[in-house]
């Protein structure tokens, strides 16, 4: 049997393809599956206009990722019968003054340097695709390949299919040890009782690291890195934008994002904030948030509030993800996404449970273990 520890999009998708595979597969969530950072998040697929400098070799990892999306979302809809809400609209980042204007422009010339596919726009062309943008924009950048997708709703048909496919899940259940014995995984503790298993994947999200049973010096370097972000309400049939809109940020608020929903929710975030496994709502935190949406979109204002929540993103060392072998036969780990968990999901899940059932990894994924971690 083998374990998933964790029921995140990143544990459901590996479970799907596992069971999908004919093999016997049960998923432990601690929570209620999908329900932490899985549904905190926004949904973008956005590797270009994400991409930050010093994150280079997390490209091609995350371009191959978004270029399985489409048939991912098709395969998952028609498995499910479950809207994910799949747009491809494209994202555009905005600045707002000669100096974020300067930061945009050698933004761009990296973006491009790196033979992504975006766009520089005039202040003109950015309210041409986006009217109610701020008047005080002075340019920006567009990436029409850069997309999104209902988080929320993919949790809950990940789900579904995993269980359609044979998966069974377990959940408010938590994995309470990973019982080795000399260098391999034999089983795992759930409720005081041990369970023989023949393999275990890691997929705990910022809690990946606290697994009891893990040997101190192969732990997964995962922490907590806390977000906080809030949804407006939009008329569904007059949405104040179409595309993701990225703005410049603040003192908690690296950049503003605001995303539009087909549903008409506007999803505006988010913190970043070095709180440990703190997820309260703060009000300097909202008012931020606020404050940094409202100057890229003044229309916000009358808009009502209808939700706020926190999640915690699994930021490792280098804020890449952790693939792969842990060094313990039977334990492999997919964990410390950061804010990529959603649109790595189709990459984790395909690379993982190939590895899993063949014993091999791509190239993709080799420069992602845990060993890249080790003190020398």
């Amino acid at each position: 049997m083998i374990v998933i520890v964790g029921g995140g999009v990143s544990g459901l998708a590996i479970g799907w393809r596992l069971a999908q595979a004919g093999e016997s597969v049960t998923v432990f969530e601690r929570n209620k599956a999908g329900m932490e950072s899985t549904w905190a998040a926004a949904g973008m697929l956005a590797p270009q206009i994400e991409a930050e400098y010093g994150e280079e070799m997390l490209l091609p990892l995350a371009m191959a990722s978004h270029k399985l999306w489409p048939d991912f979302a098709k395969e998952l809809i028609a498995e499910t019968g479950i809207p994910i809400d799949y747009r491809e609209e494209g994202t555009i980042q905005v600045s707002l003054d000669r100096d974020e204007q300067e930061q945009l422009d050698n933004r761009f010339i990296f973006l491009s340097r790196n033979q992504l596919e975006v766009e520089k726009l005039s202040a003109y062309e950015v309210r041409r695709l986006e009217p109610h943008i701020s008047r005080a924009v002075t340019g920006g950048i567009y990436s029409p390949q850069d997309h999104q997708v209902d988080n929320r709703a993919l949790a809950v048909a990940l789900q579904i299919a995993f269980e359609k496919a044979g998966g069974i899940l377990r959940e408010q259940c938590s994995v309470e040890e990973i019982v080795i014995d000399k260098d391999c995984v034999t089983g795992i503790v759930v409720n005081g009782g041990k369970i023989k298993v023949d393999h275990v994947v890691v997929a705990a999200g910022a809690w990946s690291r606290n697994i009891p049973g893990i040997p101190d010096v192969l732990r997964p370097p995962v922490r907590p890195l806390k977000g906080q972000m809030l949804a407006l309400e939009m008329p569904a049939s007059a949405p104040l934008i179409t595309h993701v809109i990225w703005g410049p940020g603040n003192s908690i608020v690296s950049n503003v994002y605001l995303a539009p929903k087909s549903d008409g929710r506007l999803i505006v975030g988010a913190t970043v904030e070095e709180m440990g496994f703190d997820k309260r709502m703060t009000g300097g935190g909202l008012l931020e948030i606020l404050r940094a949406a409202w100057e890229v979109l003044p229309g916000i204002y009358d808009l009502p509030v209808i939700d706020s929540w926190s999640g915690l993103r699994p930021a490792s060392r280098d804020d890449a993800p952790i693939l792969g072998s842990s060094g313990i036969a039977g334990l492999t780990y997919a964990t410390g996404h950061h804010r990529n968990g959603i649109l790595l999901s189709p990459i984790t899940a395909s690379e993982i449970s190939s590895y899993i059932i063949e014993g091999k990894k791509s190239d993709l994924i080799n420069s992602f273990s845990v060993g890249r971690f080790k003190r020398v």
